[in-house]
């Protein structure tokens, strides 16, 4: 046995903490999942889900502990394969129920009504761009239990133009890159990554390329420190010569040259999540505010649930909710019609239907989330009620991508008639 010195010694441990530990595991489904048949069925099961998980949804903020059993309970549930066709085994479930099923898991616990969010985004991808065969392929995976994450996006880069590569390699396909913000990668059994992938007429084209989340070369890092979110397992995802075969790979940019729901179906859950994250903030201060509340002295009555001012404040909290729930509502039945029959002006309308939502719950959340500690005051800032993260979650969510855009977006339509830009923030 080597002795070591102790400047030795505090050497070895700060190499040893330079190496970031490799997460566990993702264990293979243990069962197969039921198939919900119809939206009542999925709707209840999301909510029994969501009752069940919000009690614990403060520890697991204040300690950041990666939700583990509740993901694996939430695809056991047969939740994560409701969008699956009918065609596939699958349930088939429109926009307006996957869109309520991410917001009342959102109210529960925002970064749980997160993490699905580019499981189904990869599922839109499949049935956008896919072969028969990959989507007959993939949904069977889903079916099972399997769950996709993401690496799409990458950092440290002012232009956002992907530098993640998909080259030839002795007759196959190998990735090489670096990714960051992939939500649900740490619970993934794949990991769909976007890819320039390079063809033999020195063409790049963008693509899908699902990767397994134990191919050799795939390294998944918890490294993701955000101020909200915290539990999202937005990681970074290294890919180092991994091996990918040609099933696997799904065009992606083609999928953008020509009008389809990609985009607005993405930016629909997204709208979801900070509506339920402001819906659960209000949840939250209701009985804060009956219980604990003090009414200012000038309004001269004894209780906060008389302040007028109060009540103002609390019904313009509830209205906006309930207006964004109607936009998302009107948005998503735009989604499906664009999905039916997608054209130009069909996708336009359903994208710039999804962008009011979106605006109006980014509103709403963050209105919600700041009168839940400005009425019920100082005391509802004690660490032990944890109101902070409704702020924070919902803070963090909504700078995904910029808001200030949907408006532009909006206006340019309604006044000029010029359609939205294709994309996946749009």
């Amino acid at each position: 046995m080597t002795a070591h010195t102790p400047q030795e010694r505090h050497s070895l441990h700060q190499a040893e903490a330079a190496v970031p530990a490799q997460p566990p595991a993702v264990p293979s489904p243990a069962h197969r999942p039921p198939v919900l048949a119809t939206p009542a069925d999925i709707l209840a099961t999301a909510a029994a889900l969501a009752r069940a998980w919000a009690p614990q949804a403060l520890e697991r903020d204040r300690e950041r502990r990666l939700p583990r059993a509740e993901v694996e309970a939430f695809s056991a549930s047969g939740l994560w394969g409701i969008t699956v066709p009918q065609a596939h085994g699958g349930p088939g479930a429109d926009a307006w129920t996957l869109a309520q099923v991410i917001a009342t898991v959102s109210a529960a616990d925002g970064s749980l009504g997160h993490i699905p969010q580019n499981h189904f985004y990869a599922l839109e991808v499949l049935c956008v761009g896919g072969t028969e065969a990959q989507q007959r392929f993939f949904h069977e995976r889903v079916l099972r239990g399997e769950r996709f994450g993401n690496a799409l996006a990458e950092t440290g880069h002012r232009d956002y133009r992907r530098r993640t590569r998909l080259e030839r390699s002795k007759g196959g396909w190998v990735l090489q890159g670096r990714k960051f913000y992939c939500t649900g990668a740490l619970f993934a059994h794949w990991i769909p990554t976007q890819a320039l992938q390079q063809l033999g007429d020195g063409r790049e084209v963008s693509v899908i390329a699902f990767v397994p989340r134990d191919a050799p070369g795939v390294s998944v890092e918890d490294d993701w420190d955000g101020m909200g979110q915290r539990v999202t397992g937005s990681g970074s995802v290294a890919l180092d010569g991994v091996r990918v075969e040609p099933e696997w790979i799904v065009p992606f940019q083609a999928s953008f040259d020509r009008p389809t729901t990609i985009g607005p179906f993405a930016q629909l859950m997204h709208a979801a999540i900070d509506l339920g994250i402001g819906e659960g903030a209000l949840r939250a201060a209701l009985p804060f505010i009956r219980q604990h509340a003090r009414p200012w002295i000038d309004a001269q009555v004894a209780h906060a649930t008389d302040d007028p001012l109060t009540l103002h404040a609390v019904g313009d909290v509830d209205l906006r909710l309930h207006a964004a729930r109607a936009l998302l509502h009107r948005a998503a039945r735009l989604v499906d019609a664009a999905r039916h029959a997608p054209d130009e002006d069909t996708v336009a309308a359903a994208s710039v239907a999804v962008a009011e939502a979106r605006a109006l719950a980014h509103r709403a959340g963050l209105l919600a989330a700041n009168k839940l500690l400005e009425l019920g005051g100082t005391s509802a800032t004690a660490a032990a009620h944890g109101f902070d993260r409704f702020w924070r979650n919902v803070r963090t969510h909504t700078l995904h991508d910029p808001v200030r855009w949907k408006y532009h977006a909006v206006g340019n339509y309604v006044l000029n008639g010029t359609r939205p830009p294709r994309h996946g923030a749009l």
